[in-house]
């Protein structure tokens, strides 16, 4: 019997710790589903939000109709105005102011030259005439002489700076060549002159003229 009690022991124990399990499954699968209908309610009333529109604004009252428009008469006609013709500005008028005439110009007039000097020019003029013609003359060609030719012969010279005769030409002749020949070699040899002067002064070139006499005694 002891036996017994004990076995019934074991089983009540067994089917205490089965309903036990059962009891915590069953408040297990409780607990979880109303939390997943709590969510599910939690999250219907999220996102459902409920918006109300507010009312449409009440009409206003109408504006009353326009009154309706009376008959005018017209305006009587009036006739437009003549035009005006209006004349553009003349350009303005620049004067000047009067302008002097120019001042003449100044004629300056140079003081005078201070006068020339006199000129110092002259010809060449013999000196010693005398002398030296009678020694041409004196010194007769022995040929003419012999023939006992005389003559005039008329001769021209030229007269150096120094006074000495440089050239000579028969201006007219004594129809002798002897003669002629001997009055130009005469006078290179022994004429002597003073010679020509410019205006300064300064000796320079100038000519004579004379006649040499050839007579026998």
């Amino acid at each position: 019997m002891a036996y017994a009690d004990q076995e019934m022991s074991g089983n009540r124990i067994i089917a205490i710790i089965i309903v036990a399990l059962i009891h915590v499954a069953v408040g297990y699968m409780l607990v979880t589903g109303l939390a997943i209908e709590a969510a599910k309610q939690v999250i219907e009333r999220v996102t459902t939000v409920d918006i109300e529109e507010p009312p449409p604004p009440e009409p206003e009252d109408e504006p009353p109709p326009p009154p309706e428009p009376q008959e005018v008469a017209p305006p009587p006609p009036v006739a437009p105005p003549p035009p005006i013709n209006i004349a553009p500005a003349p350009p303005p008028i620049r004067t000047q102011p009067t302008i002097p005439p120019p001042a003449p110009p100044v004629l300056v007039v140079p003081p005078p030259a201070p006068p020339a000097p006199p000129s110092m020019a002259r010809g060449a003029s013999p000196k010693g005439q005398n002398r030296w013609a009678r020694r041409i003359q004196e010194n007769y060609p022995s040929r003419a002489l012999r023939e006992e030719t005389e003559g005039v012969v008329g001769v021209r010279v030229s007269v150096g700076p120094n006074g000495r005769v440089s050239g000579c030409s028969v201006s007219s002749s004594s129809g002798s060549s002897i003669l002629d020949a001997a009055a130009c070699k005469g006078m290179q040899r022994y004429a002597r002159f003073d010679p020509a002067l410019d205006a300064a002064g300064n000796p320079t070139t100038g000519s004579y003229s004379t006649r040499i006499v050839y007579r026998l005694n």
